[in-house]
């Protein structure tokens, strides 16, 4: 008897570290990305086929001449993956070998990969032409948030 006891509050038990998880990684998912910029960037405005072609290491300039410094998570960060993903349709694993294509053929460079949300706001923030991504809750004005249309 005590053996179905036991059991069922296990069963309980991890029913709920379950649901706990769950939630948590909803909340994580829904806290929505922002593509950000340098405040010296007049962008205001971004198609997406130009994201594309930033983030894909082919566009190298803002429109004003300013070079562009682009700034990425690490391949594994969910955020990453979000955006690569929602922002410009294409799977983590497809950016990076379009960037070791570029760096191993010596065409080109991979972006500036930052360890976490807070050293992305510090580098896009103080690197002029700087472009990167961050959710709504890291942000706190020393950036340009650029509208995807």
């Amino acid at each position: 008897m005590t053996i179905k006891k036991n059991t069922g509050r296990l069963i309980l038990l991890l029913y709920l570290l379950l649901s706990m998880l769950c939630t948590i990684s909803i909340a994580r998912a829904t806290d929505h990305y922002e593509v950000v910029t340098h405040p010296g960037v007049s962008e205001k405005t971004i198609s997406r086929s130009t994201l594309r072609a930033i983030f894909g290491m082919r566009l190298h300039e803002w429109p004003d001449g300013t070079a562009i410094r682009i700034f990425v998570m690490p391949d594994d960060a969910p955020l990453h993956a979000i955006f690569a993903k929602e922002a410009l349709n294409v799977f983590p694993y497809q950016l990076r070998a379009a960037w070791d294509r570029l760096v191993f053929s010596g065409t080109g460079q991979a972006p500036n990969t930052v360890s976490s949300p807070q050293e992305m706001l510090a580098k896009v923030a103080s690197t002029p032409g700087a472009i990167g991504y961050l959710t709504k809750s890291r942000m706190d004005g020393s950036v340009n948030v650029l509208q995807i249309k």
